[in-house]
């Protein structure tokens, strides 16, 4: 199949693209290398493209803006040159700027729901017509804890919270024409450029407390989560909402490590 990654260089995407093509997926991933707001990530297709090429795996990595229209049509038009066709989309990129509502100006509130929900509004709208030719696809949201509410993080919460109806809309209205679109929401503070950014990319400050399974949450688990919504095993899946962050997304203590 081929996939498109939105936000694929770095953090939970370059994740995301790793395992896709490690999985036999032909996998087109893009993002901005410059540093975001928030976000210590840069440079992230030049060293995917690397990794890729050392694991003996071939990921075409583009530079993107998924917030303006034509890059994203870009993207799709040479994905559908190499490739043919196209069969799956992850809607990963983001940008996520803490601040309360009076923090919080209203051009950086713009900035965030036009690259978290906007994104994946242009990437969607883009491949559809692709899937819908083709008899079908898959779609994947890469959400947030934040989108169900969470202090501290307004606009990044009103953007994945939309994520979760976009998605939730989307399966409605294609579910006839075989196109699944599901949502997968990450750990909190998985380690990613947004996460260390948070923090002033400081790593003796990132001490995020074990995931369910008792040590810390990684990319690599978020990153399975949406390699399974694109296999067979998935198929019945369409609308759904998959919690990687289990119990701290459920407000309760996690247990610790035995």
């Amino acid at each position: 199949m081929v996939i498109i990654v939105t936000g694929g260089t770095f953090g939970i995407g370059r994740a995301i693209s790793l395992r896709l093509a490690h999985d036999g997926h032909n996998v087109v991933a893009f993002g901005l290398e410059s540093r975001q707001v928030s976000s210590v990530a840069e440079n992230g297709g030049e060293t995917l493209r690397a990794e890729a090429a050392a694991a003996g795996l071939r990921i075409d990595a583009l530079e993107a803006d998924v917030s303006r229209a034509a890059d994203v049509e870009r993207v799709v038009e040479y994905a559908l040159a190499e490739h043919g066709s196209i069969g799956g989309l992850v809607n990963n990129a983001a940008i996520g700027p803490l601040g309360t509502i009076l923090t919080t100006s209203e051009e950086l509130w713009q900035s965030v729901i036009d690259v978290n929900l906007k994104g994946a509004f242009l990437a969607a709208r883009a491949v559809l017509p692709h899937m819908l030719a083709a008899g079908g696809g898959s779609i994947a949201h890469v959400g947030s804890g934040g989108g169900w509410g969470k202090p501290n993080m307004l606009a990044y919460a009103a953007s994945k919270g939309g994520m979760f109806t976009q998605a939730a809309a989307l399966a409605y209205d294609y579910a006839a024409a075989g196109i699944r679109v599901n949502t997968v929401v990450p750990r909190p503070a998985t380690l990613t450029g947004m996460s260390l950014g948070r923090i002033g990319g400081d790593m003796q400050r990132y001490n995020p407390a074990p995931a369910a399974v008792g040590r810390v949450a990684t990319a690599d688990d978020c990153a399975a989560a949406v390699a399974f919504l694109f296999t067979p095993g998935a198929a019945a899946l369409n609308g759904a909402i998959i919690d990687a962050g289990s119990l701290p997304h459920q407000g309760g203590p996690v247990p610790p490590p035995r």
